[in-house]
């Protein structure tokens, strides 16, 4: 996997019991625990621990396949697949045999007797099998490179494995991104194209050309049939493409666009199953590639909480803080949170922000700590907010220079959220349009963010007089301080 990503959002993964019960669902590694149970000493392996010939039919009428054309073709895949994560072991041949037997291997027992982590440690090792053929060469291109003597010729095959792999690895790296960024890309597949063209066309580049446009065409058709070698583990949902339109395409004066908008699913359409985002994060960790996952830091203090949920988009953050909530006790968790929201760093007003996400989460017994903090020049608005939010009676006017502080606090908040251009504006507007003479006393409150802040303003304002204020009070903040 790519080792130079930025960190990645947090993925929400489904219970190790419930991802177990998945993975033994999955018709590869269901039919490699099947041909487990079928082997004994009399099935007949080649020194490679292959089945031979001669055994095909029978595994394939052990999995139900005998009637289908693919039935042997899927028996060697899943015998291969049984051997490689020690399902069966094979016995050494005789001296004078090129086949010996075999006996089931010692994990089948965790198969029905381990743990989640046992079963899904199985399930890796199928992936990781299933992963080296879908990165091997095409039989069209092996059989044209063997030579003379029977051996392949890789040179003459063009074919990097270090190369392939890194491809495929981007590809699926990629797609965990999609899914893991936006909720709703979990439940919707990626286009084909989409996929291909995030590893080929450069970002600065406009109109693709004819070549760029080839290179993509290719990098569909092989990724087609990886894809329809990596569906059987369950690693994705995908619908292939459609072969009437490679045919379209091919009759076509050069190559396609990278999506047709008309029917774009003709072209193909993948997307991680939830046992699939545990195993492309599984592979990102062993690549040293930072990709967390909800509930990661819900043993963790707050002060790692507030800190963590910076990066956290909205749902997850929501997630994460209930789990982590769900190991202390109210009161408890509320006022550690409220000691980890204090701070002048450039972090601390965005902890503030989660701080005060957390309490909603905590409801009214939040109310005695939040009531603790109404003196503190820096929790104090927030407490204030809370408790007018939460009904509380006899909540105590906050001065002057609170409310411009905590106005100041929560645009640099959401400043460091990355909040959408239009409703910071609306914020913005909505407080300058509350206090007469805002910028007056802004540009004179005692916080590190005011002049970054004001300036913000001056830009996000859409009343020109206004925005001309705003970056006035930045230049005088910038003076005093």
């Amino acid at each position: 996997m790519p080792q130079d990503r930025p960190t990645l959002p947090p993925v929400r993964l489904n219970s190790d019991a419930q991802l177990a019960r998945d993975a033994l669902a999955t018709p590869l590694l269901a039919r490699a625990v099947r041909l487990a149970r079928w082997a004994g000493p009399q099935t007949r392996v080649g020194v490679g621990g292959e089945l031979v010939d001669e055994q095909l039919p029978a595994a394939a009428e052990a999995l139900g396949l005998d009637g289908d054309e693919d039935g042997q073709a899927c028996a060697s895949e899943a015998w291969r697949v049984a051997v490689d994560t020690g399902l069966v072991d094979t016995e050494d041949p005789a001296d004078d045999s090129d086949t010996a037997g075999a006996v089931a291997g010692a994990n089948l027992a965790l198969v029905t007797g381990g743990s989640p982590q046992d079963v899904l440690g199985l399930w890796l090792d199928a992936l990781d099998v299933v992963f080296a053929d879908a990165i091997a060469p095409v039989l069209d291109d092996i059989s044209a490179a063997v030579g003379d003597d029977g051996e392949i010729d890789l040179e003459a095959l063009d074919w990097d494995p270090e190369r392939e792999a890194a491809f495929l690895e981007g590809v699926l790296g990629n797609l965990y991104l999609l899914t893991v960024s936006d909720r709703a890309a979990e439940e919707e597949a990626v286009p084909l194209p989409v996929l291909a063209a995030s590893m080929i066309v450069p970002d600065d580049m406009g109109e693709p050309t004819d070549d760029v446009l080839e290179q993509v065409s290719e990098a569909m058709m092989r990724l087609d049939d990886q894809f329809r070698v990596l569906e059987p583990v369950g690693l994705v949902r995908y619908r292939p493409v459609d072969e009437a339109l490679m045919a379209e395409e091919n009759a076509a004066d050069g190559p396609g666009p990278l999506v047709d908008d008309e029917d774009v699913a003709r072209y193909g359409m993948v997307r991680l199953t939830p046992l699939g985002l545990y195993g492309i994060r599984a592979r990102l960790l062993e690549a040293g590639v930072e990709a967390p996952a909800v509930g990661d830091l819900a043993d963790k203090g707050a002060d790692v909480l507030l800190d963590g949920l910076a990066r956290y988009p909205e749902l997850a953050a929501r997630a994460e803080t209930e789990q982590w909530l769900a190991r202390r006790a109210a009161a408890d968790a509320a006022r550690e949170l409220l000691t980890a929201a204090r701070g002048d760093d450039q972090g601390a007003p965005l902890r503030r922000l989660h701080c005060q996400q957390a309490l909603t989460l905590v409801g009214r017994q939040a109310e005695p700590a939040v009531r603790d903090v109404l003196d503190d020049s820096r929790l104090g608005g927030l407490a204030r907010v809370w408790l007018a939010e939460h009904g509380a009676s006899d909540v105590p006017a906050p001065p002057e220079s609170m409310i411009f502080w905590l106005a100041i606090d929560t645009i640099a908040a959401q400043l460091a959220a990355g909040g959408e251009a239009a409703e910071l504006q609306d914020l913005v507007e909505e407080l300058v349009g509350r206090h007469t003479g805002f910028f007056d006393a802004a540009w004179r409150v005692e916080h590190p963010a005011t002049a970054d802040v004001l300036e913000a303003m001056g830009r996000l304002h859409r009343d020109k007089a206004t925005a001309k204020e705003a970056r006035k009070a930045a230049f005088k903040s910038r003076s005093a301080h």
